[in-house]
C-alpha cells in the first residue's frame, strides 16, 4: 500500500486537472467579456483564440509561479507530508470554492482565493503564523488592490477621453479618419510596451532591442517615436483599405487586447492555479534531495502547457457563459437587464444614484445583431476595456506579482460603463448593486478561503488517509448541493434552458 505522501501526490496531480477546469469556468471566462459583449467574435471562437495566447503566455510565467509556488510561505521548513498537505488542502477548497461562485456567475480570483488558502493551510499544518511570509503576502494584496484602483481610474478616463472623440460615430469613414488613427497608435503603442517589453522582457530578442532602441531614446522618447509610427500606420491603412477597415477597426483592437490579456493571464492566473499541483508532484519526484532543495528546483515549461489545455476546456462549459453572460450584463449599455442582486445592495446602490451629476448618454444608442442578440458593448468599449486590463496585469506580472485578472477585468468592464454613463440609467440600481454584490463576495470569498484551508490542512495532517477521504467527499457533496440550488437560481432570474443559453454564447 503506497504511503500517505504518494497519496497525497496522486490526489494533487488528479485535483491539478479538476482546478484547471474551475479556473477556466470562472477566471479564464473573464478573458473574453469585450470581444464577447460588442459581438466582435462569436463566443466558442473567442475561447479558442484566446487559449491559445494563454498557453504563449504560460512559457514567460515564471516570475509568478515562483511568487505562489514559495513565495506565501516557505515549504522548506517542513517535512514532505507536511508540505504536500498544504497543497492538497489549498485544492480540495479552491476547486469547491471555486465551483460554488461559478454555478452563481459570480466572478472570483483564483490569484486571492490561492493566497488565503495557501496562509490558511500553512497555517493550519504548523498551528504558528512564523511559516508564512507576511511581507510578501502583504505586498501581493497590496498589489491587487492597487491594480483595481488604477484600473478603474484609467477605466473611466480613457473612455471618456476615446468617448468624446469618436461618439457614438466608430463605423463613420471621417471620424474614424479623423480620430481613429491616433486612438489605435496609442493602443497598439501602450499594448506594446506593458505586454513585450515588459511582459516578456527577459527574452533575449526584447533585451537587445532594450539596450539598441529604448535605453537610447529614453523611455518617453521612445513611447512618443512609437506612437507616431503607430499612428502614421493605422492612418495609412485607414486611408487604403477605406470603409473595410473603417468598420472594423476597434473590433480588431479588441480581438488585439483579448490576445494581450490572454497571454499576461497565461503568465499570472494560470501559473498560480497550476502552482499547488506541480509543486506537491516535484516535492514528491525529488523527495531524496529534500523539501528545501526540491521546492527551488525549476517547473517545466510543458507541464504548464498541459495546465493551459485543460484550461480552455473549462472556458468552454455552460458554467463559464454563466460568468460571462453577468460581467457583460453588469456593464452593458442596455437599460433593462437580468441580473441578481441582494437587497440591500441595491439600497445601497440607489442612495449612491443620488449622487450623480446630470449628463447626457454617452454611449450608442442599444443595437442587437441580425439575429436579434444583444451587444451590450460598442467596439471602441471593448477595446478600451481589453486594453486596458491586459496592459495593468502583463505590467504586474513582469515585477512577479499576480494579481487578479477577474478583479481587473470587472474593474474595467464597470469603469468604462461609468465613462459612458450606463451604469446610471435604466436598470442602475441593479447595475451597481450586482457590482457591490461582486466586491463583497470577493472579501467573504477570502475569509472563507482561508478558514477552509485551515481546517482542511488541521484535520488531513491528524487524520491521513481517512480524513482525506472525508474532506474528497464532503468537497463532492457540496458541489451536488450548490449545483442544484445554482440551477434553481438560474431558473428564476435567467429563465432559459442551458441549451438556449449555450446557442446564444455561440451567436
Amino acid at each position: 500500500m503506497p504511503d500517505f505522501s504518494t497519496v497525497l501526490m496522486i490526489v494533487a496531480v488528479g485535483m491539478l486537472a479538476w482546478d484547471c477546469l474551475e479556473v477556466g469556468k470562472n477566471d479564464a471566462a473573464n478573458l473574453i467579456n469585450g470581444v464577447f459583449g460588442a459581438r466582435v467574435m462569436t463566443h466558442r471562437a473567442a475561447v479558442w483564440l484566446a487559449g491559445l495566447a494563454v498557453l504563449a503566455g504560460a512559457m514567460f510565467s515564471s516570475p509568478v509561479i515562483e511568487t505562489a509556488r514559495t513565495g506565501i510561505f516557505e515549504p522548506g521548513h517542513l517535512q514532505l507530508h507536511q508540505a504536500m498537505v498544504v497543497y492538497v488542502s489549498v485544492y480540495i477548497v479552491d476547486t469547491a470554492l471555486l465551483h460554488a461562485y461559478s454555478a452563481y456567475g459570480m466572478p472570483v480570483s483564483t490569484t486571492a482565493s490561492l493566497i488565503f488558502e495557501l496562509v490558511g493551510a500553512a497555517i493550519g499544518v504548523s498551528l504558528s503564523l512564523g511559516l508564512v511570509h507576511w511581507d510578501k503576502v502583504g505586498s501581493v494584496l497590496n498589489a491587487i488592490l492597487v491594480s483595481v484602483l488604477l484600473t478603474g481610474i484609467a477605466g473611466f478616463l480613457v473612455q471618456r477621453v476615446f468617448r468624446a472623440a469618436i461618439h457614438d460615430e466608430h463605423t463613420d469613414h471621417l471620424r474614424v479618419l479623423l480620430h481613429g488613427p491616433w486612438i489605435a497608435g496609442l493602443m497598439l503603442t501602450w499594448l506594446s510596451w506593458f505586454m513585450i517589453l515588459k511582459g516578456m522582457k527577459a527574452v533575449p530578442c526584447i533585451v537587445t532591442f532594450r539596450e539598441h532602441f529604448v535605453e537610447r531614446l529614453g523611455m518617453g522618447g521612445f513611447l512618443l517615436v512609437a506612437w507616431g509610427a503607430m499612428t502614421l500606420l493605422v492612418h495609412m491603412l485607414v486611408t487604403i483599405f477605406q470603409e473595410r477597415l473603417t468598420q472594423r477597426l476597434f473590433g480588431i483592437l479588441a480581438i488585439l487586447g483579448m490576445l494581450c490579456l490572454a497571454f499576461a493571464f497565461g503568465q499570472n492566473d494560470l501559473a498560480n492555479g497550476a502552482s499547488p499541483g506541480l509543486s506537491a508532484f516535484w516535492l514528491w519526484r525529488h523527495a531524496d534531495i529534500g523539501t528545501a532543495e526540491a521546492s527551488k528546483m525549476s517547473l517545466p515549461i510543458w507541464l504548464l502547457a498541459v495546465c493551459g489545455a485543460m484550461l480552455v476546456a473549462g472556458m468552454l462549459t455552460p458554467a463559464a457563459q454563466r460568468v460571462t453572460r453577468a460581467a457583460v450584463n453588469t456593464g452593458s449599455q442596455f437599460d433593462h437587464i437580468a441580473l441578481y442582486a441582494p437587497g440591500w445592495c441595491r439600497a445601497i446602490a440607489r442612495r449612491l444614484l443620488r449622487f450623480r451629476s446630470a449628463g447626457p448618454d454617452l454611449a450608442p444608442p442599444p443595437q442587437r445583431t441580425e439575429t436579434g442578440k444583444r451587444v451590450h458593448f460598442d467596439p471602441l468599449r471593448a477595446a478600451v476595456i481589453m486594453s486596458v486590463s491586459a496592459s495593468v496585469i502583463a505590467f504586474a506580472s513582469s515585477n512577479g506579482f499576480p494579481v487578479s485578472t477577474t478583479y481587473v477585468t470587472f474593474a474595467a468592464v464597470v469603469a468604462t460603463g461609468m465613462g459612458d454613463r450606463t451604469m446610471s440609467r435604466g436598470d442602475a440600481d441593479l447595475k451597481i448593486g450586482r457590482a457591490l454584490w461582486v466586491v463583497f463576495s470577493w472579501f467573504v470569498g477570502g475569509f472563507l478561503a482561508l478558514v477552509a484551508a485551515g481546517t482542511v490542512a488541521w484535520v488531513l495532517l491528524r487524520t491521513g488517509t481517512a480524513g482525506l477521504i472525508l474532506a474528497l467527499g464532503g468537497n463532492l457533496a457540496l458541489r451536488i448541493l450548490v449545483k442544484q440550488r445554482a440551477d434553481r437560481h438560474e431558473q428564476r432570474y435567467h429563465p432559459k434552458t442551458p441549451q438556449e443559453i449555450a446557442l446564444e454564447a455561440k451567436g
